[in-house]
């Protein structure tokens, strides 16, 4: 490959796609270029494709693209080498097994090796660690706590999804415990009123907030014994709009893990939602 002269960083999800170019040597996006827009995953393959394209042209339109490096932070199943969607229902069913690295090259003008895609949630890890909070450790464990759980692990070189989110948990899967939909469950059951997550949550009286996320601590500390420990972390890092309300299940959460003689340090996310797009950027740079 010639000469890297620019990077960009890219997150799609189900509803949107998100992007910046990020510098490499200051290890940040350039807010500037940051560009966001809405795309149905719902929809068929061309208008998918043309509303990726043409937002992908606003950050690229005056790069050379022959310098031009491309990482793009993709939701599973997905082949990531070959850059082929296996996402059977759902969202991205038209695109399913469709070469998504070959359609965009043609359609950007750039060579398919230009393009790198990750998993979204070793994208946010790999962010963390390229230019957010996990800089200078080796061994991390990622955990993005939101309408999903994800989970990834960083290993000293590259950060790997480790698809933890509908492994056994009490008497469910791990997702039912630590996503939004517990919040919004729990509270419901309490109240027989609803509330759309943890930032409603702390509009509430003390008295639910306490008992709410107390049970938390105690269900993510337990994921933590169960799952989280075996990997020997030295940090553990949480994302998602869940690690906005950490500080209000901090204690009990740490002392639930002193009970289980577990001496874990926590971070959360610096640059949360833009975490994926830096670690896109990143990955692709490693893999260039």
């Amino acid at each position: 490959m010639k000469k890297i002269q620019n990077i960009v960083g890219i997150d799609i999800g189900g509803s949107h796609i998100t992007m910046a170019q990020v510098h490499p040597e200051n290890r940040e996006i350039i807010a500037s270029t940051y560009v966001r827009e809405h795309v149905d995953s719902f929809e068929p393959k061309e208008a998918i494709f043309s509303a990726w394209v043409s937002a992908i042209e606003k950050v690229t339109h005056d790069l050379v693209r022959e310098g031009l490096l491309i990482g793009i932070a993709m939701p599973g199943p997905f082949d990531y080498e070959k850059g082929i969607s296996l996402m059977q229902q759902g969202k991205f069913i038209d695109i399913y097994q469709i070469n998504i690295k070959e359609e965009l090259a043609k359609r950007l003008s750039v060579s398919a090796d230009q393009i790198h895609f990750i998993n979204d949630a070793a994208a946010f890890l790999e962010g963390e660690v390229f230019g957010g909070c996990a800089q200078g450790f080796k061994r991390i464990f990622g955990v993005t706590l939101g309408t999903g759980l994800g989970t990834t692990f960083y290993n000293g070189k590259v950060a790997a999804d480790e698809d933890l989110w509908d492994s056994p948990f009490r008497d469910s899967i791990c997702e039912d415990y630590l996503a939004t939909r517990w919040f919004v469950n729990s509270y419901q059951q309490i109240t027989g009123e609803e509330i759309s997550g943890t930032k409603e949550l702390l509009s509430k009286s003390q008295e639910i907030q306490s008992r709410i996320f107390d049970e938390y601590a105690d269900a993510f500390a337990e994921f933590i014994v169960k799952y989280v420990r075996n990997y020997n972390p030295e940090v553990l890092v949480i994302g998602g709009n869940i690690a906005k309300a950490f500080p209000y299940f901090k204690g009990k959460f740490n002392e639930n893990l002193a009970k289980n003689n577990i001496n874990l340090p926590v971070r959360i996310s610096d640059i949360f939602e833009d975490a994926a797009i830096l670690g896109a950027a990143s990955y692709a740079l490693k893999k260039a």
